[in-house]
Parts: structure tokens; sequence; C-alpha cells
């Protein structure tokens, strides 16, 4: 059963039957607004522009970011993370980009890992509509454990989505929703410090 979270809302990323989890994937979903132009002559006609959002994951420990996965860097230096490729227009319905966490292989420096996700076309989130966050269980049949609307349009062109951090003997996913601006995940990094 999944949970929508609220922004500042913390879970447990738990199996029902209380166990750990072992690989998450990350999905990120968003449309652009359609908008209204007018005609030369007097008609209008509605319009959808393409917007290249792209999310990435930060990894952070010791209060430093110690990786980057990004579209230009599709797996992390211990090979735990995995970015599954760039979508350049949010077309299409569901995730539009994902990254998927293998939990157990996250290496112990590693204290929380950021998600983020920036215009890189440049264009702000006023002209974003739909977009979420949500986690699933990879092993499970992809089934979805927690979302989070990223409402709050805005003149930010970044936002920092959500984190997973080490908690225990476990993890835990917490809804950030704190926005920001850069049109590349490096121009984050400072926005996700803040966060952890």
């Amino acid at each position: 059963m999944s949970i929508n979270l609220s922004k500042g809302q913390t879970v447990n990323l738990a199996k029902q039957d209380g166990g750990q989890l072992s690989r998450v994937r990350m999905g990120l979903g968003w449309d652009t607004k359609i908008v209204t132009k007018k005609g030369l002559f007097g008609g209008s006609k509605q319009v959808q522009k393409d917007i290249d959002l792209d999310a990435s994951a930060l990894l952070i420990g010791g209060g430093r970011v110690l990786d980057t996965v990004y579209f230009g860097n599709l797996r992390s230096q211990d090979g735990s993370i995995q970015h599954t490729g760039d979508n350049l227009t949010g077309a299409g319905d569901g995730d539009d980009e994902s990254i998927v966490v293998d939990l157990t292989a996250v290496s112990g420096s590693v204290e929380h890992i950021v998600f983020v996700v920036n215009s890189f076309s440049g264009e702000n989130f006023s002209e974003v509509d739909n977009a979420f966050v949500r986690v699933v269980d990879s092993n499970a049949n992809d089934t979805e454990l927690a979302r989070f609307q990223l409402s709050g349009s805005g003149t930010h062109t970044a936002l920092v989505m959500a984190k997973v951090s080490r908690q225990g003997g476990g993890w835990t996913f917490t809804a950030v929703g704190h926005p920001g601006n850069g049109r590349i995940a490096r121009e984050l990094e400072p926005l996700a410090l803040q966060v952890v």
C-alpha cells in the first residue's frame, strides 16, 4: 500500500513483513503545461512545450558530496546506483526518469542519497504540471511504497525532491521539496547539503 507523503514526512524503507528492502527505484514524472497561443489572424491554438528535467542522485557522507549519478554519469563509483537514462521532454505516462538503488551495495561512507531535479533546458517550475517523485520496491514488481507530489510551482529551476538516509540498520525515505536554482547536478550540491 502506497503512502502519499507531505513535505518533510519520513517513512521507513521496510517490507510489509518487517524486513529491509534491498532494491528501490526512484521515479520522477512530469508533464508540461498546455498554453493557449494567439495566432496572427485572431485564432488560437493549444501548445505544449517540451521541458528537459533531469533527475540526479547525490551521495553524501562526512558533510560532502562523494559521488553524483546523473544522465552524464549513469552509475555510481561503487556500482550501487544506476540512472536508467535521460528523458528530454517529459512525454508519456508514468515515470519519465528513474534511478535504481541497491541499498545493500551502497558504500558504508554514504550517509544520505539526495535526489534532485533540475530544468536542464532552463524553464522554471511554473511551466511544469503533475510532477511527482515516487519510490518503488524493485524486487516486488515495482510496488509503489511512497509518492510525493512536487507541488508549489514557482520561478525556481531546481528542487531537492527527496532523500534516502541510513537509520540504524536500515534506510528511511523523506519527502523534501526544497526549491533552488541550477541547470546541472553539480550546481545543486550546496542545496543538497542544506537538507542533510
